[in-house]
């Protein structure tokens, strides 16, 4: 009986969704408003850390508020408020054969707040020579214990000069881990005499999410994630006078889609499972937003991860496409393209293997524990001259393709919502992604 009453249900519920079809509820002219308050000039970027990060967790309080989500168990209101520490390189002085080295071909990664040491220590010396792989490399320095002393082939100079410039500006971590220090100097290949010694400004600051919930019925237990991430890179340098970097499709128009299938849900009303609706904060200084909430969940509760991120223009696929991250290695994206029987919209596997996008964004900490956790995206990532620049605006996107791509999900993921079907487990990844 209690089986066929189930079963009722989710017929029930799959009958109001294709009465109550995503365009009654899902306007363009309010996907059009909402990117362009998330993208605007007075958002500044929505820098981790500004006033303009600030500004937008406000806007999407504000919108959930209205739509009618409730707070996440536990919760007083929307905001999910966490600290984490930035480490940003006061002093460093390095000498190396009694010569002293450039200040920017030295790179410091510790976080301790001052030290040194030279060869006397006994510490390890290593190269990283000019065939080696320089990311594996750097992985394993800076995961020793004790300091070392790394020096860089020039071969790798492009790739050292990334690095500096992030610690220059301050790197961010959870919390104070490293009791060692890395130092990289670049274009030394010998070092039989060598002394360091730094000093860092440590200091701790605040990182906020914005999350609401529609509890399920049936099912309240099982929940559904629904998420992009809000935050941008801020003020940059100056390009043609313009230096507010407004993050349009990188991920104002993800967000949005976040808050249009928020006030879908809500407005149908009869989600069996739990949908929990998340604005991540930090994804482009290290993913810690999405990090923080994964650790105050258990994943085995976690039915499914809708992460939407860059829907802002066709894809290589043409309109009505996506393509959907690690679309291999669970049966979610077979799911979805089900539930969009009889549509002109279409699921498409990842086209960029080899930009490692399934890894790249905020459904990487709960796929790596197991979830079903995967990326829609419509961006052409390899020709995309807009990512990452000031004029990632709202002028440069193609409001109809988000409108369908937002549509396109509201619809595919109905079966998941509703209890029929649930996506099998990704496999669980022995460290962290």
């Amino acid at each position: 009986m209690k089986k066929q009453l189930s079963g009722f249900i989710a017929i029930l519920f799959l009958t109001a969704c294709a009465v109550q079809k995503p365009e009654q509820i899902i306007k363009e002219a309010d996907v059009a408003r909402l990117i362009k308050t998330l993208s605007s000039d007075e958002m500044e970027g929505r820098g981790t850390f500004t006033p303009g990060i600030d500004k937008a967790a406000k806007f999407i309080e504000n919108e959930f508020k209205q739509i009618g989500l409730k707070p996440l168990n536990g919760d007083n209101d929307f905001r999910q408020d966490f600290m984490v520490v930035r480490i940003k390189p006061e002093t460093i002085l390095a000498t190396v054969n009694g010569k002293t080295i450039d200040q920017q071909n030295v790179l410091l990664i510790s976080d301790l707040p001052s030290s040194g040491f030279d060869q006397s220590s006994g510490n390890k010396v290593i190269l990283i020579a000019s065939g080696d792989q320089f990311i594996q490399k750097y992985r394993e320095v800076t995961a020793m214990k004790s300091p070392v002393l790394v020096l860089v082939d020039n071969q790798h100079a492009q790739m050292f000069k990334r690095l500096k410039d992030n610690s220059s500006r301050g790197r961010i971590v959870e919390k104070q881990n490293q009791t060692a220090a890395a130092v990289f100097i670049l274009g030394e290949s010998d070092a039989a005499a060598y002394k360091v010694s730094f000093s860092n400004k440590i200091e701790e600051l605040p990182l906020f999410n914005v999350a609401g919930m529609l509890p399920g019925r049936s099912k309240a237990k099982e929940l559904v994630l629904i998420s992009a991430h809000y935050d941008h890179l801020g003020i940059v340098k100056e390009v043609d006078g313009d230096a507010i970097a407004n993050g349009a499709d990188d991920d104002a128009s993800g967000t949005t889609a976040v808050i249009s299938l928020a006030k879908y849900y809500k407005k149908l009303n009869n989600n069996e499972r739990t949908l929990i609706f998340v604005a991540f904060t930090a994804e482009e200084v290290g993913g810690f937003g999405a990090r923080h909430f994964s650790s105050l969940l258990n994943p085995d509760d976690v039915v499914a991860m809708f992460n939407i991120e860059m829907i802002g223009k066709e894809s290589k696929f043409g309109k009505n496409a996506a393509f959907i991250t690690g679309y291999e290695r669970s049966d979610f994206g077979e799911i979805l393209q089900k539930n969009l029987a009889g549509t002109d919209f279409k699921f498409h596997p990842d086209p960029y293997p080899t930009q490692n996008l399934f890894y790249r964004s905020d459904n990487a900490t709960l796929a790596a524990l197991g979830v079903p956790a995967h990326t829609i995206s419509t961006d052409q990532i390899d020709t995309d001259k807009f990512y990452h620049t000031v004029n990632d605006e709202f002028e440069t996107l193609e409001v109809a393709n988000i409108h369908a791509t937002i549509k396109a999900i509201a619809l595919s993921a109905r079966s998941i919502v509703a209890g029929t079907d649930t996506p099998k487990r990704i496999p669980k990844l022995s460290g962290r992604p």
